[in-house]
């Protein structure tokens, strides 16, 4: 298709309302190995199965980002940090998780097409980057989801211990997670909306216990206020500097960071699913502006409150048990009398755990399928039902749900553990990328002319809170596993830096190699270039406002007025 075709399929006052000629933008040339033209398929794919409106694309949103990290890793948080250290660190984890969210919402309101942020990074940044971060990103989340299911199975223990009954659990939830999946968006929206409204009840309710149990409403009257804050103290350390103590307290907080970013991390599955909404650049809008806030309340808020109810230094915190006893609510509980929620309590949990793997396989099929679409992925997996489902790219990332079943056996949880240690670092490199992209997108934007502020969503921190999430991602990808630095000697370096000194298992910080091995790997292959400014298309195979956006319905009345506050 030539550049002039392109100029009369697409329209730049119809493609964002007051953009300059079309003229002015710039079809990719085929020395950067990457056929923008290609990905009219997307377009069409779009259009092909989009859920009902905002609410169901609201239900996939919150039901991805609140997690058993909220539930169960706060308690870990706390011990490792102190009440002051875990607010600190979840409250600048959450500034980066906001800087991903703003850039990767203001590019899909520019471009809502499947594939999102890889293919944002092939098409603004440099074709070698969408592939690496496209198979980092689909991988690191395939993997999450074998780990989200053992999650779920594990906290059925909390009824059923006997193991011999592990396989069948097990069995149950894969079948349960993949059927959801492959029955289509609509049934996702449905379940995951089901999910949210339990973790969104559940996380409400303990928060207003946990304010009961401060203020001496429990059963035992026991009035706490911020005793815990006195004794043991705001900040714990990381055991790893006892003689330096303002030192240890330091790292502490370091090592709270990583496990923070891992609780925030599954916002950017607002953008991912943002090709299967009705109204994508409206609703897209909307979903950036609402979800992030209500969940940076519900992290902040309840960290602030677990630093309340629970000391540091309880033992109990210390007990990896993975189900409810493990939270610091249900530990407050048991020590103020109450005897009732536990088991209530590891239900919700056990919910929020499938409800994760259900939207990690959810998230990873669309990128299966977006890297196709792309030719950086066997193109099988770009084939559609009739309804528009990437049935093949679904059925492949279901596959690997069957992980779950290798921690049957101790012996294959050991390989299970090293793929799932191999992923972690996989969350930074995805939030980096993005905020990567959205800087050359930005630089791209003004050098062409394009107003950002006639997008559906812009903000005006921009380029800078692209700026700081980079830095920070650099940051924490460096510094996750620093452990190793403390107790090996220096003949041992490359086996402690790729070998957890205790587990014998590989550390997160082989991905480092693994990534840009993905990404030179491909610029050398393709001979792809980095793209100028000059250079970005802003146009082909982008459907226009005009083509995704229905007519705009204001709520009417009370309870429709509510419901768009909530949803």
């Amino acid at each position: 298709m030539s550049s002039e075709d392109h100029r009369d399929k697409y329209d730049a006052d119809s493609l964002e309302k007051n953009q300059p000629d079309v003229g002015v933008h710039i079809v990719a040339e085929g020395k950067h190995k990457f056929d923008v033209a290609s990905i009219d398929l997307v377009q069409a794919s779009t259009q092909a199965a989009p859920c009902s409106d905002l609410i169901d694309f609201f239900r996939i949103a919150i039901a991805g980002t609140l997690g058993t990290g909220l539930f169960l890793g706060s308690g870990k948080a706390l011990s490792g940090a102190g009440p002051v250290g875990a607010l600190i660190a979840y409250a600048l984890v959450g500034s980066v998780a906001y800087s991903s969210l703003c850039s990767i919402g203001e590019m899909t309101s520019h471009a809502p097409i499947s594939g999102t942020f890889p293919h944002f990074a092939a098409r603004w940044v440099d074709p070698a980057l969408g592939f690496a971060v496209g198979w980092n990103y689909f991988y690191t989340n395939v993997i999450t989801v074998p780990v989200e299911i053992t999650g779920a199975q594990i906290l059925i223990t909390y009824w059923d211990s006997n193991p011999n009954h592990a396989g069948i659990y097990t069995a149950i939830i894969i079948v349960f997670a993949c059927a959801t999946n492959i029955f289509g968006v609509r049934y996702f929206g449905e379940a995951e909306f089901m999910f949210s409204i339990i973790k969104l009840t559940m996380i409400t309710g303990l928060i207003l216990v946990g304010l009961v149990i401060d203020l001496g409403g429990a059963p035992d009257h026991h009035r706490l206020g911020f005793q815990y804050w006195k004794n043991p103290g705001i900040l714990a350390g990381a055991q790893l500097e006892p003689q330096h103590v303002g030192l240890d307290r330091f790292l502490g907080i370091l090592n709270v960071l990583v496990q923070a970013s891992f609780s925030f991390q599954g916002m950017e599955l607002v953008a991912i699913a943002a090709s299967e909404t009705e109204n994508p650049r409206r609703n897209i809008a909307k979903a950036v502006r609402r979800v992030f806030f209500r969940i940076l309340v519900f992290y902040i808020l309840g960290i602030f409150i677990t630093g309340l109810i629970v000391p540091y230094n309880d033992p109990n915190l210390l007990q990896s048990t993975g189900t409810a006893a493990q939270s610091p609510y249900v530990i407050a509980m048991a020590s103020a009398g109450i005897k009732v929620l536990p088991s209530i309590i590891n239900a919700g949990v056990m919910t929020s755990a499938f409800s994760a793997a259900n939207s990690f396989l959810f998230c990873s099929s669309r990128i299966l399928y977006g890297l196709a679409l792309r030719g950086q992925a066997p193109k099988i997996f770009a084939r559609c039902t009739n309804s528009g489902l990437p049935l093949v790219a679904v059925g492949f990332s279901s596959i690997f749900s069957l992980l779950a079943l290798m921690n049957i056996q101790s012996g294959s949880a050991t390989v299970f553990n090293w793929f799932v240690n191999l992923s972690t670092v996989g969350g930074f490199f995805g939030w980096g990328s993005i905020n990567l992209t959205y800087i050359f997108f930005h630089r791209g934007m003004k050098h062409q002319g394009i107003d950002r502020t006639k997008l559906y969503y812009w903000n005006r921190f921009q380029p800078w809170l692209s700026i700081w999430g980079l830095s920070w991602c650099i940051f924490f990808i460096l510094i996750n596993g620093f452990e190793i630095f403390w107790g090996f000697t220096a003949a041992g370096f490359l086996t402690a830096f790729l070998m957890d000194l205790q587990t014998q298992l590989p550390l997160a910080d082989i991905n480092i190699p693994l990534f840009f091995g993905l990404y030179f790997g491909w610029k050398f292959v393709k001979k792809t270039e980095i793209w100028k400014p000059e250079e970005m298309d802003f146009v082909t195979g982008i459907p226009t406002p005009e083509e995704t956006e229905g007519p705009y319905y204001p709520p009417v009345g009370f309870w429709q007025k509510l419901a768009a506050i909530l949803f």
